[in-house]
């Protein structure tokens, strides 16, 4: 088989230069649009790009930039893209030597931005127009940034749940102390402060480091049938980001808590995670609140990254990718996170992606460990399952050497599930019905060769299978049985 790259298939990367962050995605009908911070060379000012993929979010094609700098713009950061008006609206951060703001553009016709592509890797779409900006210093802060923007959340069966207008999220004040700030709209276009943010409850955060990024989705729990609130948010702590989120609900800037900070994602690689919206018509009305679909930045630092660092750059040009769609659920005030439907089936036409899932019986005590397996035949990372702990270990891979192994604490069950999925130079990690998620970049020689199994104690398997692509060379791998549905997975890869 031949080398496989670093650059993942199935993920969102640049085709060249450094992907920053996501700014927003956007669901309409079956077509998923992602928009992106990211700068064509590593000295480039930061502009937003523009990703399409019809069908399923698995098939990337780059469209032309929505917006770059320009006047006395020193670069453009991520934001929020919601529909409005039949068409979208991208809210972003205009930076200026003199301080930030959250300006707003519009796309009248969001299907003409994927049609006639330029060649012009700087070129920037026409369709987009620039409004300007709509949130400025005012009402004692001052550069507003990062803003995340929610169209109106009253519910059809109880007018009481939720809010008429527009919720703007926004950073405001000093890099080193931010502060969070909540507005409010009629149209989206002028905007009101309603107050700092305010915490009633118990929170898990430390308020002396830097809370940025900040994202909130509506779900209805699906336990005591509520709707809450859920508001995100990363925090820098030490050059490290870690993302997590609260649930509660917002009266007026004041978020009553219900469930206290807890981690999004405990692998080394998952930040600034992003809410995906839908035009429309999308999701019916009575499914409104019952699910989401998030993506993050596979980056663990963040803003203090330095692409120069990365493999992928040094060899291939690109640096940065954000990681698959997260289907994610409330239940008894938790998030759940799965993969996206259609993603194993999506895995035998690839070049060189691999999963395994395992369903599981493991005591604390007992554990199931699985090695990933290059093609020169080293171990690039292992994933354990402890039954109460699950870990990511990639420091005896060379590229990273000396890491610190990823945890993650595990509610005891019944049963144990856990799911690997390899593409390119990421790992992602489900266990336990998408109770914790681990994501982290684990640079491969090649591609995933094989998974290799073992488990101690009372560590038990109940049934499991396995994804490679359809062109895998499986002659040295033992001979294919039937997968947990009872069918035969020859063009799908070797089952264990």
């Amino acid at each position: 088989m031949a080398t496989i790259p670093h650059r993942p298939e199935l993920h969102v990367t640049p085709e060249a230069g450094v992907l920053d962050a996501p700014a927003g995605a956007l669901l309409d009908g079956d077509t998923w649009h992602i928009f992106h911070q990211y700068r064509p060379t590593p000295n480039s000012p930061a502009r937003l790009a523009h990703q399409v993929s019809a069908g399923s979010p698995f098939e990337w094609d780059t469209c032309e930039d929505v917006l770059a700098p320009q006047g006395n713009e020193t670069l453009v950061r991520a934001g929020s893209v919601v529909p409005a008006d039949h068409g979208v609206n991208i809210y972003f951060t205009s930076v200026t030597e003199s301080g930030t703001s959250v300006h707003l553009a519009h796309i009248a016709d969001l299907i003409e931005t994927t049609t006639d592509v330029s060649d012009d890797d700087y070129a920037v779409d026409p369709h987009v127009r620039r409004v300007g900006e709509v949130v400025g210093d005012r009402d004692g802060f001052h550069d507003f940034r990062s803003p995340c923007v929610v169209p109106g959340w009253v519910t059809d069966d109880d007018r009481s749940e939720g809010h008429r207008g527009w919720l703007m999220l926004s950073v405001t004040g000093e890099q080193t102390a931010p502060k969070l700030v909540l507005l409010k709209s009629d149209n989206g276009y002028d905007w009101q402060v309603l107050g700092p943010v305010n915490f009633r409850g118990h929170t898990g955060l430390d308020f002396d480091k830097p809370l940025v990024s900040p994202r909130l989705i509506r779900l209805r729990d699906e336990v005591d049938g509520e709707i809450y609130d859920i508001l995100m948010v990363t925090v820098e702590n030490e050059g490290i980001d870690i993302s997590g989120y609260l649930v509660g609900r917002f009266h007026g800037a004041d978020f009553e808590v219900r469930t206290a900070f807890s981690r999004i994602d405990f692998g080394h690689d998952f930040t600034r995670p992003r809410i995906t919206n839908s035009t429309p018509g999308t999701v019916p009305a009575d499914q409104r609140y019952h699910s989401g679909s998030l993506f993050g930045l596979m980056n663990g630092i963040g803003r203090f990254d330095e692409a120069s660092d990365h493999p992928s750059l040094q060899l291939e040009g690109w640096a940065n990718c954000i990681s698959l769609p997260r289907i994610i659920t409330l239940q008894e005030g938790l998030i759940y996170q799965t993969p996206p439907m259609g993603l194993p089936d999506q895995i035998p036409e690839t070049s060189g992606a691999a999963s395994w899932t395992g369903l599981c019986e493991i005591p604390t005590g007992s554990s199931l460990q699985v090695e990933i397996i290059d093609e020169t035949g080293d171990v690039a990372a292992v994933v354990t399952h402890q039954g109460d702990i699950l870990s990511v270990d990639r420091s005896m891979n060379r590229y990273h050497v000396g890491d610190h192994v990823a945890q993650a604490p595990l509610a005891e069950g019944d049963t144990d599930s856990l799911s690997l999925f390899v593409d390119g130079s990421t790992l992602e990690v489900f266990a336990d019905g998408g109770a914790i998620a681990m994501a982290s970049r684990v640079y491969l020689d090649g591609s995933c060769r094989e998974f290799r199994v073992r488990t101690e104690g009372q560590a038990e398997i109940i049934r499991s299978y396995e994804r490679f692509p359809r062109n895998f060379d499986s002659s040295a791998l033992p001979d294919y049985e039937e997968n947990e549905f009872g069918e035969d997975d020859v063009d799908e890869g070797p089952v264990r």
